[in-house]
């Protein structure tokens, strides 16, 4: 516990600071946590990080992380995104024939899903920083509340198993708890930095994001259960890999900005 609170602190110390700061800091600081994250996931896969397809992935990652209409500072081609992901693919399946399968199909689906998954995940995370540092701290107040919402009803009330062959220590209880709780604080935090000119509009949108946080962290404990690891990582003591930490985060910042709560 000692060391999970002194990581706690530390990353926080870091993390906190360029969030306020923004700009090209906190951009190259997702950029650098987007990588780890990919790479935590190629190596549940058993994937050689130095190999070919590794190389082409993280590429892939990053150019998916572009902010729209920028690249470097250039107008952005309006396909850009879509046409590069689909040389990625063609990419991957051009190599599983010439090693002969022993890159397969399989490997480059999940390399390929893996890319989407966490350079949008981050994509939308500089995107909502952009679009204004109140809906940055809301998206992180709400996923903390969850997560403590969660552990404490679970613990004074946690009777039925929410999904034990994924994560046997959740609750139905310990859910609706953290949906609870992240309502409350939504409620607070829109008296004083409002996110919505509508507060029935937060409190909905709240409950339906603490529900797909929950469900990114659900996904998270599958990809662990699946390939047998305790970790996505160990860059975090205490607190396991990038994805560990911030599998929730990337799940709901797409969301909000799909129902145009961030625009």
């Amino acid at each position: 516990m000692k060391q999970r609170t002194i990581t706690a602190i530390v990353g926080a110390l870091i993390f906190l600071p360029l969030i306020v700061l923004g700009e090209w800091p906190f951009k190259i600081f997702v950029y650098l946590i987007a990588s780890i994250g990919i790479l935590e996931l190629i190596r549940m896969k058993k994937i050689s990080r130095y190999s070919f397809p590794s190389i082409i992935t993280l590429l892939l990652l990053w150019a998916l992380m572009f902010p729209y209409g920028e690249v470097f500072g250039m107008e952005e081609v309006e396909v850009t995104k879509s046409e590069l992901t689909l040389l990625a693919v063609l990419i991957l399946l051009s190599y599983t024939v010439l090693v002969k399968n022993r890159f397969t199909f399989d490997d480059a689906g999940f390399l390929l899903i893996s890319a989407i998954y966490v350079g949008m995940g981050f994509h939308y995370l500089i995107e909502t920083r952009d679009s204004g540092l109140h809906y940055v701290f809301y998206a992180l107040f709400v996923i903390w509340a969850t997560d403590t919402g969660a552990y404490l009803f679970g613990r004074a009330f946690g009777k039925h198993k929410l999904w034990p062959k994924i994560s046997p220590k959740k609750t139905i209880e310990g859910a609706v708890g953290g949906i609870a709780l992240a309502c409350i604080v939504a409620l607070v935090f829109q008296i004083f930095y409002p996110v919505h000119p509508s507060t029935i509009m937060v409190v909905i949108v709240t409950i339906v994001v603490s529900f797909f946080g929950q469900i990114g962290d659900l996904v998270e404990s599958a990809f662990k259960r699946h390939y047998a690891v305790k970790d996505s990582g160990n860059i975090l003591p205490g607190h396991g890999g990038v994805l560990d930490r911030f599998d929730s985060l990337i799940f709901i910042l797409p969301v909000l900005h799909f129902i145009n709560f961030i625009s």
